[in-house]
């Protein structure tokens, strides 16, 4: 925290000047309480190599006021101090941060994926470039130079899909460990000129304490963006980046089509190119004409029985992911209906995509065009689809409101035969201190494919959240007209009219006698709602309590009881779940849940409500820097009254990675899922200099119960046989001008 005499210059408006001999950095102390930061240029730039031994890096670090924790216990000191340094010059932005650790032999650091790092100790910075209050890049390293990025935006809050060009390196020390980062101008947007502020953070994770501590401080009860510190440059232009990603594709694929015999191999080649040009200092347009936009990573199986609601797949095409947090709407996610406004996944096999994204002033703005091959191609495409393209369009705009406050709109529109579906909205988001406030209003307008029925509808939300060191209290309310569709959307269900509330206290025991307690937290939900589809009304309460511990521990138990319409019928339901995780030892982490009570059975014909048991857990085990074993085991089931078994899933995911240093590694997933008896293998080496830039090889292959009989396959019976292999292989390059 700022010592009393900052306060007190604070306090009276005189601005005072910390200037250390030699640092390229000013620490300058303003009218509104925040501490600035004016860089210096560097007369010659750091090497980035985890070394702290350029010429640069010889003046004396920031003198910053003391950093302090925000999870999971906010407001304390850490004994593991952080010494940063800052720099740049007309390509790039540097830090250095030196950490220091009183017990270095437990820093944790391992060899890892991209954005696979945040089980181990870490240092990053966060970086408002636009300086305008609505989003950030935030940029993070462990003690062995592994990155890991994320967007944050007002709209959407964190997304990692978006992978960045920098450069970091990191070293561990006797002391603890080094890290450094180069930043080049052409990966991040904004705005040049004679002054350019941007907004900073700083952040370090203890991972065996499982604390996190930054600078600024960060405040339960103050917005995210208005933490930074206003970060000063001079004399800076943004290059107008061109990049150009050549892509190559080659897939072999067979299916068994007899006992001994495979079919004849089907070989794809293909070629494609993406393009992304910086039209201004602020703003950048995508194109890619003919994609790869197969899926590197194979989805996790999850269990698809007895669902209510259609079960939710990530993005994971590049193309797509990167940027989308700005598309969000206000009141998605979470306990909502509406899971996102924008799920790219409905676009399965787009010939060509496009995208815009930028800003100007307080205006943001991105749109996203695609042409989806897939419903024309479909087997069940009627006639009248046969050979049509699905044309997908999205524009989103949002005008700063202050930091973390913002009025948004979107318009999206799907064209497909004679049909389509075309929504406008507005969405509206306050924050100030402790308080957030959002609503948003949706109107549909839809078409059939055949051009025969005519349908809108209405759908909207309004929400409140607070949030202090001791309190957390949120509710929202949504509505959504039975003819309402938002063909972009992820929207598990409309005819709706429902409410939830949530609400928690925070106690921290005494440090001197429960140092292993960080936090304990009790807390309720509640959730009614009245369903026109159903013609019922739902009502759920639950209570239950939480607790953090050190090596990022918790446990967590809590029960839940009310009553759900399915089916023009109302049916009782409880739940009591117990669940916890943490880090036991440095190579070994548990994570497990146990639920039972009454579920459904959502069944038109025969539905009821009967007893209900379900687990999982997941093991991940690293015994080096480089081996990485994970399991995970789920199991749900549901019977009866009296015991008679309905169904029981089990489902079995493995995953073996060995990553040979940042950039190559290879692995193995092994899939079971009993319900379909199905078994999926996936083995994948890779290469990932930078984004952009990268070479995949792989093979996998499907295992299925059956057996063939009259010339047919007959699933369920007999030995497990490969009925699907395939090899592919992918490469592209990133060239920037």
């Amino acid at each position: 925290m700022p010592n009393s005499w900052l306060r007190l210059v604070v306090a009276t408006a005189a601005p005072l000047v910390l200037a250390v001999p030699g640092s390229a950095t000013t620490l300058v102390s303003g009218s509104d309480g925040r501490i600035a930061l004016h860089l210096t240029r560097a007369e010659q730039p750091p090497v980035v190599d985890g070394r702290l031994d350029d010429p640069v890096w010889a003046a004396p670090p920031l003198a910053l006021p003391e950093w302090v924790t925000y999870n999971p216990v906010s407001g304390q000191q850490l004994a593991q101090k952080t010494e940063v340094r800052a720099t740049y010059d007309d390509s790039a932005l540097y830090f250095a941060f030196h950490c220091l650790d009183p017990e270095p032999e437990k820093v944790r650091a391992t060899l890892s994926r991209r954005d696979q790092l945040f089980s181990d100790d870490w240092v990053g910075v966060s970086l408002d470039a636009v300086g305008n209050g609505q989003q950030s890049y935030d940029l993070f390293v462990n003690p062995r130079g592994v990155q890991a990025d994320i967007l944050n935006t007002s709209t959407a809050g964190e997304n990692s899909s978006p992978d960045w060009v920098w450069e970091s390196a990191g070293k561990t020390t006797a002391e603890g460990y080094d890290v450094e980062i180069r930043v080049p101008w052409k990966s991040i947007r904004f705005t040049s000129g004679p002054e350019v502020k941007m907004g900073i953070l700083f952040w370090r994770r203890v991972s065996r304490l499982g604390m996190s501590a930054s600078w600024p401080s960060l405040l339960p009860d103050q917005p995210f963006f208005q933490s930074h510190a206003p970060l000063m440059l001079r004399d800076l232009r943004r290059p107008l980046a061109l990049e150009v990603v050549p892509s190559a594709t080659y897939s072999v694929n067979q299916e068994r089509v007899g006992p001994d015999a495979f079919g004849a191999a089907d070989d794809k080649p293909d070629l494609g190119v993406s393009v992304k040009y910086g039209i201004t200092s602020t703003a950048t347009l995508e194109a890619t004409v003919n994609p790869d936009f197969s899926q590197v990573e194979s989805d996790a199986f999850q269990v698809e029985v007895n669902q209510r609601y259609p079960v939710f797949y990530s993005e994971k095409r590049p193309f797509f992911m990167e940027g989308m947090g700005t598309f969000e709407l206000a009141g998605t996610g979470g306990d909502g209906m509406m899971r996102t406004a924008v799920h790219t996944r409905r676009i399965v096999d787009p010939e060509w995509g496009g995208k815009t994204s930028g800003s100007l002033g307080r205006l943001s703005f991105a749109t996203l065009a695609a042409s989806d091959t897939a419903p024309g191609r479909a087997p069940d495409a009627g006639s009248a689809l046969q050979g049509q393209d699905q044309l997908v369009w999205i524009g989103r705009a949002t005008w700063s409101l202050g930091r973390s406050s913002y009025l948004g709109a979107i318009a999206t529109d799907t064209e497909l035969a004679a049909g389509h579906n075309r929504v406008i909205g507005s969405d509206l988001s306050v924050r100030r201190g402790s308080h957030v406030w959002s609503t948003t209003v949706l109107a549909s307008e839809s078409r059939s494919t055949d051009g025969s029925d005519t349908r809108s509808g209405m759908a909207g939300q309004a929400y409140y959240g607070f949030e202090s060191k001791r309190f957390g209290f949120a509710s929202q309310t949504e509505h959504y007209d039975r003819d309402f569709r938002m063909d972009t959307a992820f929207v598990n269900q409309t005819g709706l009219t429902t409410n939830w509330t949530y609400g928690s206290l925070s106690l921290y025991p005494d440090e001197k006698k429960h140092a292993w307690i960080k936090r304990v937290s009790p807390f309720f939900f509640t959730r009614a709602a009245r369903d026109r589809i159903q013609d019922g009304d739902l009502l759920f309460g639950l209570i239950g309590v939480r607790f953090n511990f050190t090596r990022q521990g918790y446990f967590r138990v809590d029960t839940g009881w009310g009553r759900e319409p399915w089916a023009e019928r109302e049916f009782s339901t409880r739940t009591t779940r117990v669940m916890g995780g943490a880090q036991l030892l440095r190579w070994l982490n548990l994570d497990g849940r146990m639920n039972f009570g009454r579920d459904i059975y959502y069944d038109r014909e025969d539905p009821f409500a009967g007893p209900s048991w379900s687990h999982s857990l997941t093991m991940t085990v690293q015994p080096g820097a480089s081996f990485s074993q994970s399991v995970s085991w789920d199991r749900y089931q549901l019977d009866r009254d009296g015991g008679d078994r309905v169904f029981r899933v089990d489902l079995l995911n493995l995953r073996t990675t060995y990553q040979f240093d940042r950039r190559f590694s290879v692995r193995g997933i092994a899939r079971y899922d009993s319900s379909r008896r199905r078994v999926l293998t996936d083995f994948l080496a890779s290469f990932e200099p930078v984004p952009g830039t990268v070479a995949y090889a792989g093979y996998g292959s499907v295992l299925e119960r059956g057996g063939f009989e009259g010339g047919g396959w007959r699933p369920g019976e007999g030995d497990y046989l490969t009925t699907r292999r395939g090899l592919f292989f992918k490469a592209s390059y990133a060239k920037r001008f």
